[in-house]
């Protein structure tokens, strides 16, 4: 990136960073923000960067200025210049060069100085700066406290590896159209277009290193889809034969609805609350050539969207904190609260409730959700089973798992989830 643009990333970021600080979700942000081309994904990977590691920056922010910051967009300017410093320390002094430019352009050019003087003190102190940073397990680690406690209290032995973990960049992984081609099959495609990967199963197949989906084989007539590997396992967990009346209850963008109707010839409903997010689920489906009934719906006012039929499987992939997925998402860590757990939960537990009435008797329930914490999970499951006398856990068919219950954790492969499944006695 020539030195130009790198100031006007930087400031471009700088904003959106600000904004999301201030409250605001950062794809919302960078919408607002109307930036294009090369400087959109260029300011795009700052922002994105520069909130993974807010924790550290802020850390080292307050041992580098003695008065608290009172200009949000400066705030954020610098810690998206902290951020690209440790990316590429080997271009430290173009991004102080450029950091200083994009101030050039705030405030009339009253912070130059302040940001010139800021970043090249942190340069003359690095060392042992980020040494007393590490002696900070939120700025070590890039998460809120209590959000470390809870890793804490639930994984004593992996929170650690948990954090890393959502601090690294997402990998991507492709879900193979199972109706045209196999995983062996495109990753020899993929060879064949100079994308190096690997299958993970029969139908996932992991990149090396992210690419656009242009380049993608047949990615535009429904050879493939892109979609985490974590969440891939909802398909065959749910147990789905040809015919059944299946019902995906919280289903955009249509990932698992999809996936679903690959694998099986199905009489499947999908329903969303939000209309917008509703209308991709409409999209997937014409790209991959499949067949749904798509309903604009809460899922929890049955009488709005239930024609009395009872279903004989479902898929409830419920609203979350989202915490298994904060590498795909970093201000979801700044932005969540404590209290957000525990409403998530409450809501989780309505939308369990109305639709058990819906299910069949024998039918089967796939409850999952892409969050860390129990208390969405396992905690969530067990006390629907003590309001509910007719449901029982069933076995989940993955290869080295016993258990009625399956908390993926987040790694090199695949994404945070949760998936339990729940049988309805006949």
């Amino acid at each position: 990136m020539s030195a130009a643009p790198l100031a006007i990333a930087l400031s471009a970021a700088a904003t959106v960073i600000a904004e999301v600080i201030a409250g605001r979700n950062l794809d919302q942000a960078l919408a607002a923000a109307r930036l294009e081309g090369a400087t959109r994904a260029a300011a795009q990977n700052l922002a994105y960067g520069a909130l993974r590691r807010y924790g550290r920056g802020d850390s080292l922010l307050a041992r580098l200025i003695e008065k608290p910051l009172t200009d949000p967009v400066l705030r954020g300017l610098l810690l998206a210049a902290l951020h690209r410093i440790a990316e590429r320390p080997a271009d430290a002094h173009t991004t102080v060069d450029q950091a200083v430019r994009a101030a050039a352009g705030m405030a009339r050019g009253k912070f130059k100085g302040l940001v010139n003087g800021v970043l090249r003190n942190f340069l003359r102190r690095q060392a042992e700066l980020e040494a007393a940073a590490d002696t900070d397990d939120v700025a070590r680690l890039m998460h809120p406290r209590w959000w470390l406690d809870r890793l804490i209290t639930a994984y004593p032995r992996d929170w650690q590896m948990i954090a890393a973990a959502a601090n690294a960049h997402p990998p991507m992984c492709l879900r193979v159209n199972r109706r045209q081609d196999d995983a062996a099959g495109y990753v020899a495609a993929l060879q064949a277009a100079d994308i190096a990967a690997r299958a993970l199963d029969d139908t996932a197949v992991l990149l090396e290193k992210p690419v656009a989906i242009e380049r993608l084989p047949g990615f535009g007539v429904g050879r493939v889809s892109v979609q985490d590997w974590g969440a891939q396992h909802a398909a065959r967990l749910l147990d789905v034969q040809d015919g059944m009346r299946v019902l995906d209850a919280c289903a955009a963008p249509g990932g698992k609805t999809c996936h679903l109707l690959e694998a099986c010839d199905l009489d499947l409903l999908a329903l969303e609350a939000d209309a917008g997010r509703a209308a991709r689920i409409g999209e997937n489906l014409a790209r991959l050539q499949l067949s749904a009934s798509v309903k604009v719906a809460d899922c929890r006012q049955l009488s709005s969207w239930w024609d009395g039929r009872p279903f004989d499987r479902m898929l409830v992939d419920a609203p979350c904190s989202a915490s298994g997925v904060v590498r795909r998402h970093p201000d979801i860590k700044w932005l969540r609260r404590p209290r957000d757990v525990a409403n998530f939960a409450l809501v989780q537990a309505e939308i369990l409730d109305a639709l058990w009435q819906a299910l069949a008797p024998g039918g089967k329930m796939l409850y999952c959700t892409c969050s860390v914490f129990p208390e969405e999970n396992k905690e969530q499951v067990a006390a629907f089973a003590t309001r509910h006398a007719d449901a029982e856990s069933s076995p989940l068919a993955t290869a080295g798992n016993e258990n009625n219950e399956w908390q993926l954790l987040p790694d090199a492969e695949h994404d945070g989830f949760f998936y339990a499944l729940l049988h309805k006695a006949a």
